[in-house]
């Protein structure tokens, strides 16, 4: 978007979220049913990243999602990729690597998670996990509701994820790998604790190959929503927040 587009919808400083589909203004964030078919999902543009408004944007499937220099983009993409974490596939290689001295904690570190996950990959030309939406999930898991796993090799960190968790649903937002594997440690070792607080689903947004490798398969919009309903309505597990020891994937 150039200059005088965002000066016309004054995204820059306006907390309200412009509807792509109806092409109007909205205090609150537009119904995901509003979403565009293409681009696959786009609801809005502008509005707020404050950790209420994220909470809000979550429970209704929608999630932001922008390049530097573009305003933010709500997305709320059909279908939808999830995975069950007791349906992830763990190949014979992965079993292979899993013998290695990993070491798995909780929310010890973050930050570094985030500013890893910010790195482009050697594909990619930028980061959508911009310094704004670096503070945006900061704040949020000092609220207590984003959270990482981190994976550690000689006390290196060397893999890890993050997300949003509410009620029993875990909304994957991203995860880096800084050797062979390092991500998909993470992400088993993730799925293993979901299982065991009882979450029922891993949000992952968008498919790729190696998604469904490790076992994602795909919602509609509306079977996506239910989901969503049915794990909201459930407790949140407090598992977060106990002090974090290490421990084997």
């Amino acid at each position: 978007m150039n200059p005088r587009e965002r000066a016309v919808l004054n995204l820059d400083d306006s907390p309200s979220y412009f509807c792509i589909a109806t092409q109007t203004w909205s205090p609150t964030l537009p119904s995901a049913e509003l979403a565009l078919e293409e681009p696959n999902g786009l609801v809005a543009m502008g509005g707020s990243l404050a950790p209420a408004a994220l909470l809000a944007a979550y429970r209704h499937g929608i999630f932001p999602w922008y390049c530097a220099g573009q305003p933010t983009l709500w997305w709320s993409p059909n279908p939808r990729a999830v995975l069950r974490p007791e349906e992830f596939h763990v190949s014979r290689s992965l079993r292979r690597c899993l013998r290695r001295p990993w070491r798995i904690t909780l929310d010890v570190d973050f930050a570094q998670v985030l500013q890893a996950c910010a790195v482009p990959r050697s594909h990619e030309a930028g980061t959508w996990l911009s310094a704004e939406m670096q503070a945006a999930y900061l704040e949020l898991h000092r609220a207590g509701h984003a959270h990482s796993l981190e994976c550690w090799l000689d006390d290196h960190l060397v893999g890890g994820i993050y997300g949003v968790a509410i009620g029993q649903l875990f909304f994957g937002e991203s995860m880096f790998s800084r050797i062979n594997n390092g991500s998909k440690v993470a992400l088993y070792a993730l799925c293993r604790r979901l299982v065991a607080w009882g979450y029922h689903l891993l949000d992952c947004q968008v498919p790729n190959p190696h998604l469904v490798s490790l076992g994602m398969t795909l919602l509609s919009r509306d079977q996506f929503t239910l989901a969503l309903d049915y794990g909201d309505a459930k407790p949140s597990t407090e598992a977060w927040f106990e002090p974090s020891s290490p421990a084997r994937p």
